[in-house]
């Protein structure tokens, strides 16, 4: 596996060796529990997001308790695309928490930035991130251009994750190569979340960081805040 390159987003993740051939089928039924959760999670982590503009505008900085319960709403997320829709490499349930998991084999974390621009804020996540937002719509999917008339197209990643468990339901393998390339769609959508979401001041890059591991979380540099 290709390490990725130090930034202030990690995403890691690993196959379970004895993943089953047939139970990918049914886990996004075992997972509706968590979606249900993850439904209010989200509108939570939406309100969390529009207080924290307001406290970035005004004092550069991203209060650490709500940044905190960002991070775990990002890292639930995860897991459980981990366990039910994307890649589906564990067999293994995600827990029912906000909290990092050392042991589990799906792990999100973002570097806390001591320091965010003030000016930033106010255009970073509708403006500078349009490039971005096409690219994810692409590795997502729901590209199309809308109403009945219109086609939408099916993401990157769905496509992929299904491709790797067709694989793995004939030959009893996970496709190591499909999944080092995943993971690497996968950090770019995170990255350009965190980015989006209000967490960094580091551009998302156009790049993919290959595999499974990834470098040790990065801090950035304090950005100074115009008066």
């Amino acid at each position: 596996m290709i390490p990725g390159t130090a930034s202030s987003v990690r995403v890691e993740a690993f196959v379970d060796p004895r993943l089953s051939r047939w139970m990918w089928l049914v886990k996004w039924f075992l997972a509706i529990p968590h979606y249900i959760v993850l439904f209010f999670l989200w509108i939570a982590f939406s309100i969390v997001t529009f207080v924290a503009f307001f406290a970035i505008l005004f004092t550069g900085r991203y209060p650490r308790s709500l940044f905190d319960f960002n991070v775990g709403v990002l890292r639930w997320n995860w897991r459980v695309g981990y366990y039910a829709h994307t890649a589906l490499g564990t067999d293994q349930y995600p827990p029912f928490t906000l909290a990092d998991v050392p042991d589990y084999p799906a792990r999100l974390d973002v570097a806390y930035p001591e320091r965010l621009s003030r000016g930033l804020v106010l255009v970073k996540w509708w403006l500078l991130a349009i490039p971005q937002y096409i690219v994810v719509g692409i590795l997502v999917g729901g590209w199309g251009w809308g109403d009945e008339d219109s086609w939408r197209g099916v993401g990157l990643i769905p496509f992929l994750s299904l491709v790797a468990v067709i694989i793995l339901t004939f030959t009893g393998r996970y496709p190591v190569h499909l999944f080092d390339f995943l993971l690497g769609l996968v950090r770019w959508v995170a990255r350009v979340a965190a980015y989006a979401t209000l967490m960094t001041d580091e551009y998302p890059p156009f790049r993919l960081d290959l595999g499974g591991r990834e470098s040790p979380l990065t801090k950035i540099p304090p950005t100074d805040s115009p008066r």
